[in-house]
């Protein structure tokens, strides 16, 4: 049976009753082909093969599907299909594969724009990157009303190019031609961002919107870029003022509400999300945000009523869902209904996790040797073994029974003496049973196997600081973790204490009010407070104390600190 034109398309899509993006595009994407759609027989071994490619890219096999989807394509030789294997190939980080697709696509859809600029940028790597520019190049002139979505279009087709500043050279001298079009403006800054370039790209970006003021998707690109910087309140700020001139718009809310979140400015940012909710009461992805912001906000009633209807609507990870319900049940004391959830997730990537929330649960309620043996009788590969290894041992340090977990963690060490993970967490039990000497070998072999371990410099200098140690060396140690990871909170915490033992406040408050502001943590809180009280601000001190054991009620760290304090 021959079945003609875009009535092939569109019967195959109903054939399988998947939105895939090939089906979505349809007909009306008549670029895919730049011409006449050919003919194509609609056999069950086509419908068989699609099938397949489309299952095994819902299941996570992207490889196997792009491979299933480049086999069809060879046999069809339509170009539709060697855009879905061009497509899939490209997200599977396969630059072989993408190329042989993006080849099959030129070939059998030879006037179509796309398909050009798509085999310019695939697998740019290997190929002489004066012929990729200029064949992007020709595909730009030729683009007629098509200008400005090619010039969205030129950082993808160039992804496949590991020289990212290359490529924002490229960006610049294709764009020179066109900068009074905003696309021009707007590729040049995604280049500039990818280069790690962010003045550049801001640069790029406002002069984009003055082009067009207003415009939605450059707006969210600035967003995303001051967000990088760390300028998240200033992305905020600005999306809060576009956000007062067009009230109406939602993508404009909702990049809004998500750069609040990155500022950490959850009431606002759940504000944000339920004015969304209210126009769409059974959007899944909102119900879980609105969920997952009650949670950090401790709202526990409010986070359990929007999980629980977002799994009503089909939310389309609801392992996500029950591990949050388990976790609000845990919080309640309701360790059955806790280990409900918990043995109702089925995703193989969710399961460890599962597990072994389940075990503390159970050491919740004093079995800890239970909780072990449920832990042990698990399997899996070497890395997941270790994972619930590393669990047992959480699970028995937070009983206080550290020797016994460092006992634990040997055994495993012995058999794998260079992990680094192993040797970090031995070191950590060492410190608390005071052995100064093993923490300190651990974690100067951690250093030596990864010099970019942020955590191993930042243990061990605040470990020499708290006990007032070489406190010179403890501040290089420091200094060294926070050049690795500057906005790190638990390492600020460390530079803080170490100014601290120093006797720097004013240096050590600056770093632990900016640590505090980055995570309230209960560790955070006693620093600070301390310090905060060694200069007789004792009224700020209480009212931090106060906040922060309200948050964190079974910190004993933070509970010690304040009795101790406030006993004096």
């Amino acid at each position: 049976m021959k079945i003609r034109s875009s009535r092939t398309l569109r019967t195959l899509c109903l054939a399988i009753s998947l939105g895939t993006t090939a089906c979505l595009a349809g007909a009306a994407d008549k670029d895919v082909v730049g011409g006449p759609l050919p003919a194509q027989e609609l056999t069950p071994r086509t419908i068989y093969q699609f099938l397949l490619a489309e299952i095994a890219g819902a299941r996570g096999q992207i490889s196997l599907s792009a491979q299933l989807y480049l086999d069809l394509a060879r046999t069809t030789r339509d170009p539709r299909i060697a855009r879905r294997a061009t497509e899939v190939a490209m997200y599977s980080r396969n630059p072989q594969m993408a190329g042989e697709a993006a080849q099959l696509w030129s070939e059998t859809a030879p006037d179509s724009e796309e398909a050009r600029r798509v085999l310019a940028g695939v697998g740019g790597g290997a190929r002489n990157l004066e012929q990729v520019q200029a064949q992007l190049a020709r595909a730009l002139a030729q683009s007629s009303a098509r200008l400005g979505q090619n010039l969205l279009g030129l950082n993808r087709a160039l992804a496949g190019i590991p020289d990212k500043d290359a490529v924002q050279r490229i960006v610049q001298r294709l764009t020179e031609p066109y900068l009074e079009l905003p696309e021009a403006q707007v590729a040049r800054a995604h280049a500039a961002m990818v280069a790690e370039e962010p003045m550049q790209a801001l640069g790029a970006v406002d002069a984009a919107l003055q082009l067009k003021p207003g415009w939605e998707a450059a707006l969210q690109l600035k967003a995303q870029i001051l967000q990088h910087t760390g300028a998240s309140a200033e992305a905020a700020r600005q999306l809060e003022a576009e956000l007062e001139r067009n009230p109406d718009s939602t993508t404009l809310r909702l990049t809004y509400a998500r750069a609040l979140v990155s500022a950490q400015r959850f009431e606002d940012a759940r504000t944000q999300f339920k004015h969304l909710l209210a126009a769409n009461p059974e959007d899944a992805e909102l119900l879980y945000a609105v969920g997952l912001l009650s949670m950090q906000l401790n709202d526990s009633q409010t986070a359990e009523a929007h999980y629980l209807k977002a799994l009503e609507v089909g939310y389309a990870q609801p392992d996500l869902i029950r591990l949050q319900l388990g976790q609000l049940a845990e919080r309640r004391g309701e360790g059955t209904l806790a280990r409900k959830w918990f043995s109702e997730v089925r995703d193989e990537q969710h399961q460890a996790e599962a597990m072994i929330r389940s075990a503390h649960s159970i050491a919740a309620e004093g079995r800890i040797d239970e909780a072990r043996a449920l832990l042990k009788a698990q399997d899996g590969n070497a890395a997941l073994k270790q994972r619930y290894l590393m669990a047992e041992a959480q699970l028995l340090r937070e009983a206080d029974r550290s020797a016994e977990a460092l006992a634990v963690l040997e055994q495993a060490l012995r058999a794998a003496p260079d992990d680094s993970d192993l040797l970090y967490e031995t070191a950590m039990l060492a410190e608390r049973l005071n052995d100064l000497e093993l923490m300190e070998s651990r974690l100067r072999r951690v250093i030596e196997l990864k010099p970019d371990h942020a955590h191993a410099y930042n243990a061990l200098g605040y470990s020499l600081a708290d006990r007032k140690l070489r406190l010179d060396e403890a501040e290089t140690l420091v200094a060294r973790a926070l050049e690795l990871s500057p906005d790190d909170p638990f390492i600020l915490d460390s530079m803080g204490w170490v100014r601290f033992r120093r006797g720097d406040v004013p240096a050590a408050l600056k770093y632990l009010e900016r640590a505090y502001a980055i995570r309230a943590d209960a560790e955070i809180a006693a620093h600070l407070g301390e310090v905060l009280w060694s200069v007789e601000r004792r009224e700020d001190a209480n009212r931090l104390f106060d906040e922060a054991l309200k948050a964190h009620p079974s910190s004993k760290v933070l509970a010690d600190t304040v009795r101790r304090l406030r006993a004096e």
